[in-house]
Parts: structure tokens; C-alpha cells; sequence
């Protein structure tokens, strides 16, 4: 049995990975179909199938740097295990992909959320990349699970950003909290986490802005959120995510690089993954960054952004096709 099948002999697994595999068409019908040409038209394993592989793996956004040094892997993969074959090489990237992004670790998409304490999550990421939709959907998944939410406006300055997260909470029965546009945004949690003290509020999730424009500016902003957020909540924050559109490619690594720079990212919410043909971006910051996936969009209804999970996103990208 394959490595492949090994991931999904049961049948559950591969109906909970359904959305991935839908979700996933076009990156699985683009580049990833490509590859799957590639290998079967080539009769013998050589340099220019890998330097071929290189240029499709790039072409998938998996960045450069974690490119080489992934064929530079299955180069000494195939000399070790003496392979000629081209149709090797399908199980041997696919084994190889999963300990990429694991490393021999245990990775998990689950956030720091615990019963006897007040929760607090920071949303950062630049504007567009659906930061809003993203909170409004995390508040609608826990709210499921019984708990009380409260969706922060953080995001003072962006024109719209305060009732844009307010229709969002009326959607998803979240409780709101907001000051003027133009607030100082530690000012903004600072009065969140008392509404939320007095309203048995379980979990904060704080919008908060993303103009890159001046990194300083930036990190002066998170740093006053960060240092506010401590001192009235021990541990706090308990998760920091950074949202990036997937479609935005390299341009969206190069995002979560400056946000890594200015603020402690435990986790990405790769967002509108359904609609690029480049889902190689998860392994990229993953493996550059070393940073988990925990939510991927994988379309526009409310409960399409999905907990990630390496083994169902790698049956995203080959099913049907290894």
C-alpha cells in the first residue's frame, strides 16, 4: 500500500476531506496536473526532470528557498532507494510534502481556548485579505459550541471596518464592542476586556489594522495592543493569527515575513484557498516560517473555512490525479 492510500484507507477520512478535494480544483487542475503529465511522460529520472520540478513546484508558490531544498531531498531520496522510474517519484513527493510541513512533529490547527478563562484572540493581517469574514466565521464556530463570543472593532482607522465586524456579529449572534472611528485601538481592548469581564464573556476575537505602510508605525500599534492585553489578562493573547489571501501568492509570504517581524504569529488563516491554482503557499510559510495553517477558506458560506488539516490538503491536491 502506498503512502497515498496509507492517508486515507478509511472512508471517513476521505469523506471529511471532501471540501478540501472541491475546494482545491483549481490548484489540483493546474500546476498539479502538470506534474502528473510530467511524470508520466518521461521515461527516466534525471537532471532536467528535477530542474522541471523545480519550475513546477515554484509555479505552485511553494517559494523558492523551500523549493530546492525540497528537490535537493528527493534528489538524495532517489539515490538512496535506487529509483529510475518516474512513477517513483508520485508516492516519494506526496511522503515527502507531509514531512515538509510536520517535520516530526505533532501540528496542530486547534486554537489555545480553555474553559476557565477569558479567551483572547488577535486578528492581524493587511486589508482585503478577509480578516472580517475570518472573525465573523471563528465566532460563528465556537458560538455553535456554546460559547460567548465578543467580536472587537480594533481596526479604528480603516473607513467601514467597525460596521462591516458589527453586521457580522448580528449575523452570527456574537456580542460587539466598539468605540469611535479613529480610537486609540489599546484603548478599544482595554475597554473590551472590561465589557467582557462584566458580560461572562468566554472568548475575544479583536480585529485590529494592517497597514504596512510604515512597519514602525505598526509595531508600535501591536506592541501597545500586546502590552495592554497583558497586563489586564495574565498570558494573554492567547493566539495571534495573521490573515493572508491566498490568491496574493508569494506577495502573501512576503506579508506574514513583516508580520512575523513585528509581532508573535502562532498561526495563519489562509484565506479564498479555493480560489487559486498556487495552494503551495500552506507549505511555504510552514516550512520558511515555521508557522502552523490553522484555518483554510475553502469557499463563501459561513462554515467554509475549515480547520487545516496536512493530511486531507495533500488529498486536496492529488486526488484523482496520483
Amino acid at each position: 500500500m502506498g503512502f497515498f492510500d496509507k492517508l486515507f484507507k478509511s472512508k471517513e477520512k476521505r469523506i471529511n476531506a471532501q471540501k478540501y478535494k472541491l475546494g482545491m480544483s483549481k490548484t489540483r487542475s493546474g500546476v498539479f496536473n502538470n506534474l502528473k503529465i510530467l511524470l508520466e511522460s518521461s521515461t527516466e529520472i534525471t537532471d532536467v526532470l528535477f530542474d522541471e520540478l523545480e519550475e513546477l513546484f515554484i509555479m505552485a508558490d511553494i517559494g523558492v528557498d523551500t523549493v530546492i531544498k525540497f528537490v535537493n531531498h528527493l534528489r538524495d531520496t532517489v539515490e538512496m532507494k535506487e529509483l529510475s522510474s518516474p512513477e517513483d517519484l508520485k508516492e516519494i513527493i506526496i511522503e515527502e510534502m507531509f514531512k515538509l510541513y510536520v517535520k516530526d512533529e505533532i501540528v496542530s490547527s486547534n486554537l489555545d481556548i480553555k474553559n476557565d478563562r477569558l479567551n483572547i484572540i488577535l486578528f492581524v493581517g493587511v486589508n482585503g485579505a478577509g480578516k472580517t469574514t475570518t472573525i465573523g466565521k471563528v465566532a460563528n464556530e465556537y458560538i455553535l459550541k456554546g460559547k460567548k463570543v465578543l467580536m472587537v472593532a480594533g481596526d479604528t482607522f480603516r473607513a467601514g471596518a467597525i460596521s462591516q465586524l458589527k453586521i457580522w456579529s448580528k449575523r452570527v449572534k456574537a456580542d460587539f464592542f466598539s468605540k469611535e472611528e479613529g480610537s486609540d485601538p489599546s484603548s478599544v481592548m482595554f475597554d473590551a476586556i472590561k465589557y467582557a469581564e462584566n458580560n461572562d464573556i468566554d472568548i475575544i476575537l479583536c480585529d485590529t489594522a494592517g497597514r504596512l505602510q510604515n512597519k514602525v508605525n505598526l509595531m508600535r500599534e501591536l506592541g501597545k495592543i500586546n502590552k495592554v492585553i497583558a497586563r489586564e489578562c495574565v498570558g494573554a493573547p492567547h493566539e495571534t493569527l495573521l490573515v493572508v489571501d491566498a490568491t496574493t501568492g508569494q506577495n502573501g509570504l512576503s506579508q506574514a515575513k513583516i508580520f512575523n517581524e513585528v509581532t508573535n504569529i502562532s498561526g495563519v488563516v489562509l484565506t479564498k484557498l479555493d480560489g487559486t491554482a498556487k495552494g503551495g503557499i500552506v507549505l511555504a510559510i510552514k516550512d520558511e516560517l515555521d508557522i502552523p495553517i490553522k484555518y483554510v477558506g475553502l469557499g463563501e458560506k459561513i462554515d467554509d473555512l475549515e480547520h487545516f488539516d496536512i493530511e486531507e490538503y495533500i488529498y486536496g491536491m492529488f486526488s484523482g490525479i496520483f
